[in-house]
């Protein structure tokens, strides 16, 4: 079960407006270090990355907190707070060793009740956590820097969970800060990783500011991805969002950003007559767009209303809409991400064509009433932008009657975890987009998740496909686990928790004197150097 990840096949203002959002403000901080200016894909608002799975908010989590473990590129797991760790012969008994060297942001040395009280928080939101502490009877910290796993049954789910790389990840924190609810966000912003937050310039939605943790200390090994050393090469990092896109290009072109964290395709042709910039793609696996219904409500509720639009949706309209360009999206069934280990079409046939027919015919056995599907449509982020109308017109055609309400992505973030009635301020339905490091497997798959009250926004509740993602995590072979994903696809298609909309990648543009990004899968910023 290590090995998960392979390299996938798929293939940004001029000075005034730069002022007027703060990217060429001097100060002195600016003036005496080395600052990297960085545009991210949206503004961060929330801060807690247990609390949201917003990519924003992961990406603001690997700049100043740290893991126990990570993968590699290739998916080996990794180390990296952890130094030592041993198993009992029976399998029963998971022992865990910090490494030398760790300190919070605030002086403090990182100890063993800090990462216990940080995974258990974690565990409380996070699907893979979740299903991880079923096979823990308990967790507990054995001296300062010890903490002992007693399981019920032997499983090579523990550090495959702790390692995993995306939404939500296992970032360690101060046992004090881990003590809050998974459900309330935090409010202190302590880390041990290679930046540190500053808190006095933090600009909701509008700019944020990391500072080089001088007392960090890399592990020994050579960076690779998110393993190996993390070394911070600059010592401030600023993120300034800018709505307009194409201002942002013309930015980094005139200089005053060094990185823009996603450019359009089809912007890259200016992007490149410019040349003072180039791309690279910093995850190859890509993301995946996705569909997400809330089940809680009409008309949701009801799994065979559901299923219609697994008939009435296709990938291509999606794709064609938001990315446009074929060299940089691909159209793909599997739900596990084509170019991965668990990539089947099995069940799939018939699936994301656009059958209008077929999705009529199930919404009318189905007795759908005309009940109103509150369509949460997101305006600010141009990879997703386009999506929301598409699914609008075509659940229409169908006969849905769709009220498509739009807003920025921030405040869509907060709207999805209401449960409330959508007349009431709740929704139906929105569209997001999953990184591939998201998506590998069943547990680590959000929206699969279907444990009712502790699944992800959206809240499924089916049994099977808990029956299905917990025989998984009990498979002691690949063909074994292979054959469980074909059932859950199977099972997904009389109980859709999602539908996935293909497959994309957006390239990242880089000032020319910018060097060192790694394709790490979510975009970090240690190894980065600037004007050498």
């Amino acid at each position: 079960m290590l090995h998960y990840f392979r390299r996938g096949a798929l293939t940004g203002v001029a000075a005034a407006a730069a002022l007027a959002v703060g990217l060429a403000v001097s100060t002195p901080a600016a003036q005496a270090e080395t600052t990297l200016r960085v545009v991210p894909h949206s503004g961060l608002k929330i801060l807690d990355p247990i609390w949201t799975t917003a990519y924003i908010t992961r990406n603001h989590g690997y700049m100043i907190y740290d893991t126990l473990f990570t993968l590699d590129p290739d998916g080996n797991i990794q180390p990296q707070m952890v130094d030592e760790v041993t198993t009992s012969d029976d399998g029963l008994t998971v022992t865990m060793t910090l490494r030398d060297g760790l300190k919070w942001h605030d002086g403090a040395d990182v100890t063993a009740e800090d990462t216990v009280a940080s995974i258990e928080r974690w565990a409380s939101k996070d699907a893979m956590g979740q299903k991880m502490m079923q096979f823990v009877d308990s967790l507990e910290a054995t001296d300062a820097k010890t903490m002992t796993f007693n399981l019920n049954t032997a499983t090579g789910l523990i550090q495959l969970a702790l390692a995993k790389p995306s939404s939500n990840v296992p970032f360690m924190m101060p046992a004090r800060i881990a003590a809050t609810p998974g459900d309330e966000q935090i409010e202190e912003y302590i880390g041990s990783g290679p930046f540190m937050f500053n808190n006095e310039e933090w600009e909701p939605g509008t700019k944020v500011v990391y500072e080089k943790f001088d007392d960090y200390v890399p592990r020994d090994e050579p960076t690779n991805g998110l393993a190996g050393a993390k070394v911070a090469k600059v010592d401030r990092v600023e993120w300034t969002p800018i709505r307009d896109i194409q201002q942002a290009v013309n930015a980094i072109t005139a200089g005053e950003v060094d990185i823009i964290e996603s450019v359009p395709p089809d912007l890259l042709p200016i992007l490149n007559d410019g040349g003072e910039a180039y791309t690279m793609v910093y995850n190859p696996s890509g993301l995946q767009y996705t569909f997400r219904y809330n089940v809680l409500h009409p008309p949701f509720d009801n799994p065979a209303v559901r299923q219609a639009l697994l008939y009435a949706f296709n990938q291509e309209d999606f794709l064609q809409a938001a990315i446009g360009d074929e060299n940089y999206f691909q159209t793909c069934k599997a739900m596990f991400v084509c170019g991965l280990p668990f990539e089947t079409d099995a069940h799939m046939d018939g699936l994301l064509e656009s059958n209008f027919a077929k999705a009529r015919e199930i919404l009318q056995e189905a007795g759908y009433d005309g009940t109103p599907v509150v369509l949460m449509h997101s305006t600010n982020l141009p990879i997703l932008t386009n999506l929301a109308p598409v699914a609008k017109d075509l659940m229409e055609a169908v006969g849905l009657n769709v009220d498509m309400q739009s807003m920025d992505w921030s405040t869509l973030v907060a709207r999805r975890s209401k449960k409330d009635a959508p007349a009431d301020g709740g929704w139906n339905a929105f569209l997001t987009a999953w990184d591939a490091g998201d998506l590998f497997n069943p547990l680590a798959m959000a929206f699969l998740n279907s444990g009712c009250d502790k699944a992800l926004f959206g809240w499924p509740c089916d049994e099977q496909i808990e029956k299905l993602r917990d025989d998984f995590a009990r498979a002691g072979s690949f063909d074994e686990q292979k054959q469980i994903v074909e059932a859950l696809q199977a099972r997904w298609v009389e109980y859709p928790t999602h539908i996935h909309l293909g497959q994309f990648n957006t390239p990242t543009a880089l000032r020319n004197d910018v060097k060192g990004m790694l394709e790490a899968g979510v975009p970090v910023f240690w190894n980065i150097s600037k004007g050498e």
